[in-house]
């Protein structure tokens, strides 16, 4: 909401709008609501998955492969097998993209059903929907605001705004007494929570013009950008499809002009090239890959409500989080105290008999409580006070043992004005006892020589550490002194002051460490305190030499050049708007970054939308910025996110494993297309072969690719840059290893079966072919699902997959020696002399992967890292 706005309004008088005024309003503004975006019809969904190049590619070949069963009579294995692939992939997309979006959904459920308004003169409730401009709004403790406004009236009103500030501190509010002194303080926002007091506030804007409104829009304009592996899929299908294209042509053209085929025949082998181009189960086995991750990383806290960013937090080069509760525990801890009888600060843990009565005093003087009902922890009150309360449990004390020694008489509740609150308690029959606690600079205290500036310098002490300070007077005065807070306050005897913060959890530290390692860069962003954030950042090893501390007026200062200059040095930010951290996200990416974003609040929706992974907190986040976010962390623990590092580099390896076992078996196919029709031999393998090696030799075991679990050296590696080939460390050689070991084998099996062992009888060939083609390619994922040399170990270390691949290895035995299913498939029973040939041919591969991986480990570690 712009202040300018605010400026402008003309109060309303106190009996507020009248029914026909309210109902204008509501037909000129809209109703108090927020606007989602438009979402795609459900066929625009469908030819949005259908542009995939891959999608297209399958497409491609059902469209033919139809074409020729119609106008040929041929089988329809193919389109059938080919079309029901193509369907799956578009049920998979469409379903994880209606699960993914419910941001603004959340949003929308955030709206009151009902609040009281002032209409007429008379206290109604009504729809919060129906809330409008000009209404009159009466509030209380417990409330949530309806709509933005002012504050007309109001007694102790504190306010909660954290859903937009990230601030976990009530922020108090005033009575605005003159609308050209417009400050914060006598503004409430739509959305946060009413704490303490009552008031009654005067609606200036609803629905999408509140502050709320803002940030919908904003998630609203804010798109995903595709995953690294989406990118890298899809330049790999491009590559595909140009070979396919350019290998049918070849094909179609030798088919006519070579061996004098007809058009129909010609075509059917382009089409036999098309379906061997295309790994029809890739995408199938990379999304059972993304979805065992999503399980893996529930039971380390990590739900996924977005599966391509299983493979994406793997890929992180940055990891941009909120600091409390993520980096902290979100509980604020005294952590330090001192009293005049000491030089030094005492740890909180130790306790002297001065800080003995400084507990008690603090204890007295507080309203917050901490019990615990069936097993969970509950709390109530200002977030210091339960931090006195946390202090005495830890000494054994509670605040209702010292009250039931010393009664509370009466209390001056805190106030913003004078910062302090004050609290009367009955000591004896003759005496009571006046505690006030409070900012150390409003403690009305009758200093002793040269206290006042001891305790200055640990006042000073503490805030140089990022405590917040609490400081305690007392006074001991007759019963009969009558309770005047004026008088009582004053004079009071200085009984000490603690220091307060958010510790950090232990556990970030060597996460952070961890990270490093990694080589990812680790980045506060909060709105808290830049000393505070600074603090924190300094213990926790995330600030360092040579790193900066950026405020938000800072940053609003640059331009997006002069950040991208400063932005590899910056690892804090503080008192950050949600502009500023999309910004700041964006900032990175532009430098070629994979960014991650945690965030609880609705303020933090937008930057979470924007970042590559974004990372709601489960416990302290609002439905918004879970509905934002790709990830929720269910214990708000940073460490977890580096565990989910983890689990995305093993997802992302088994990927890369799974485009090796099967890309590299596609290019063979091609080669061995292309090579045999340049021979004169015609095609060695027809459509249905091809298609029943790629889904159904290749597909099952590719299944189970997804239960390796992570190279042991996965953290020790940089992230894999946005730019990176699918192809680079050592992929592509591994590949031309094997699509080359499996063309010149294939093509030796078939002149073999047609031309040696029988007289021209090229469906021995195929059947030899075929056989050595599914199952050696099958065979061989133990050489590629470990990069190290097999042992007997790693052989047992994955055994859903030896089930599937003897059940895929029986069914390709069974197809081939059966009689009805070798005619279905153009395959013929193999004479004894064949299966010598045969049996070794479909062993040949994984050995010649394996002397490979033994050579290489055998070079200079230098040779060896170039190629991996």
């Amino acid at each position: 909401m712009k202040r300018k706005e605010m400026n402008n309004v003309e109060l309303t008088g106190q009996d507020g709008l009248t029914t026909q005024q309210a109902q204008l309003q509501l037909a000129q503004v809209g109703a108090n609501e927020l606007v989602a975006a438009r979402k795609p019809h459900w066929w625009q969904q469908v030819a949005h998955h259908l542009s995939d190049v891959s999608s297209l590619v399958l497409l491609f070949a059902v469209g033919l492969a139809t074409y020729m069963a119609v106008a040929q009579g041929g089988g329809w294995t193919k389109p059938l097998v080919i079309g029901a692939i193509l369907v799956i992939n578009v049920v998979i997309g469409m379903y994880q993209e209606a699960s993914a979006e419910k941001a603004l959904a959340a949003l929308q459920s955030m709206s009151l059903p009902t609040t009281t308004v002032r209409r007429e003169g008379i206290a109604q409730s009504v729809p919060a929907k129906d809330v409008v401009p000009g209404d009159l709004v009466l509030l209380k403790a417990g409330d949530q605001v309806p709509a933005d406004g002012i504050v007309l009236s109001s007694t102790n009103l504190a306010v909660d705004e954290a859903v937009l500030t990230g601030e976990s501190v009530p922020v108090t509010k005033e009575t605005l007494t003159d609308v050209t002194a417009l400050r914060d303080t006598h503004q409430v926002f739509s959305g946060t929570a009413v704490t303490a007091g009552t008031a009654v506030i005067q609606v200036v804007t609803t629905g999408m013009a509140t502050e709320l409104g803002q940030i919908a829009g904003l998630l609203n304009r804010t798109k995903k950008r595709a995953t690294p592996l989406q990118g890298r899929l899809n330049r790999l299908s491009g590559w595909l499809t140009s070979f396919a294209i350019i290998g049918g042509f070849i094909i179609f053209a030798l088919s006519i002009w070579m061996q004098n085929q007809g058009m129909a025949d010609s075509l059917m082998i382009g089409i036999s090239l098309a379906v061997a181009a295309v790994p029809e189960t890739l995408p199938i086995i990379v999304t059972i890959s993304l979805a065992h991750g999503v399980k893996r990383m529930a039971k380390r806290n990590a739900i996924m409500r977005r599966v391509n960013a299983v493979e994406t937090i793997g890929g992180v080069d940055v990891i941009a989080s909120d600091k409390t509760g993520t980096l902290t525990q979100n509980q604020m801890t005294i952590t330090q105290y001192w009293t005049p009888n000491t030089q030094n600060p005492m740890a909180a843990e130790h306790l002297s008999p001065a800080g003995a009565d400084l507990m008690k005093y603090l204890g007295l003087a507080t309203n917050a409580e901490i019990q615990v009902v069936a097993g969970e922890e509950k709390t109530t009150g200002d977030p210091t006070e339960l931090a006195i309360v946390r202090w005495l449990a830890s000494h054994d004390h509670s605040r209702q043992a010292f009250e039931h020694a010393a009664p509370r008489i009466a209390e001056d509740p805190f106030d913003s004005t004078k910062k302090t609150m004050a609290t009367i308690h009955r000591l004896s029959d003759d005496e009571q006892l006046v505690i006030v606690k409070g900012a150390f600079d409003r403690l009305p205290v009758a200093w002793r020589q040269g206290e006042q500036a001891q305790a200055q310098r640990i006042h000073d002490e503490f805030g140089q550490k990022a405590l917040r300070v609490l400081s305690v007077g007392y006074k001991v005065v007759p019963t009969t002194t009558k309770v005047a807070w004026a008088s009582l306050a004053t004079d009071l005897t200085f009984a000490g002051l603690v220091g307060i913060i958010d510790p950090p959890r232990p556990e970030v530290i060597p996460a952070i460490r961890e990270a490093k390692r990694a080589g990812i860069k680790s980045v506060m962003i909060t709105g808290d305190h830049m000393v505070t954030a600074e603090a924190i950042a300094r213990e926790i090893g995330l600030l360092t030499p040579g790193q900066l501390v950026m405020s938000g007026d800072e940053l609003r200062t640059l331009t997006d050049d002069e950040l991208a200059a400063k932005i590899q040095n910056v690892a804090v930010y503080a008192r950050v708007s949600p502009t500023d951290k999309i910004r700041i996200v964006q900032s990175w990416q532009q430098a070629g970054k994979t960014v991650a974003m945690t965030g609880d609040g609705v303020n933090d929706a937008p930057a979470l939308k924007a970042a590559d992974v974004g990372i709601a907190m489960g416990i302290t986040g609002t439905e918004v910025s879970k509905g934002a976010a790709d990830m929720v962390l269910t214990d708000d623990n940073f460490a977890t996110i580096i565990a989910a590092v983890k689990e995305g580099r093993t997802v992302y390896q088994n990927i890369l494993k799974a485009v090796e076992f099967l890309v590299g078996v596609n290019f063979a196919q091609i080669f061995l297309m292309v090579g045999a029709v340049l021979m004169g031999w015609g095609a060695p393998l027809i459509a249905e072969q091809l298609l029943l090696i790629n889904v159904l030799a290749d597909g099952i075991p590719g299944f189970y690719i997804s239960r390796e679990p992570g190279e042991k050296e996965a953290m020790e590696q940089p992230p894999v840059a946005n730019e990176e080939s699918l192809f680079a460390r050592g992929l592509g050689s591994r590949l031309a290893i094997r699509a080359t070991t499996f063309t010149f084998l294939t093509l030796g099996v078939y002149a073999l079966g047609r031309f040696v062992l029988t007289n021209n009888q090229a469906t021995v060939g195929m059947t030899m072919t075929f056989l050595v083609l599914a199952v050696g390619s099958m065979i061989d994922i133990y050489a590629i699902k470990d990069r190290q040399p097999l042992t007997l170990g790693s052989l047992r270390r994955n055994p859903v997959l030896n089930w599937s691949l003897l059940l895929a290895v029986a069914l390709v035995i069974l197809i081939a020696t059966v009689p009805g299913l070798q005619a279905m498939f153009g395959l013929v029973a193999l004479p004894a002399v064949a299966w010598l040939v045969v049996i070794p041919g479909m062993f040949l591969p994984t050995l010649v992967l394996e002397l490979t991986k033994r050579v290489q480990q055998q070079r200079p570690a230098r040779l060896r890292a170039e190629l991996d």
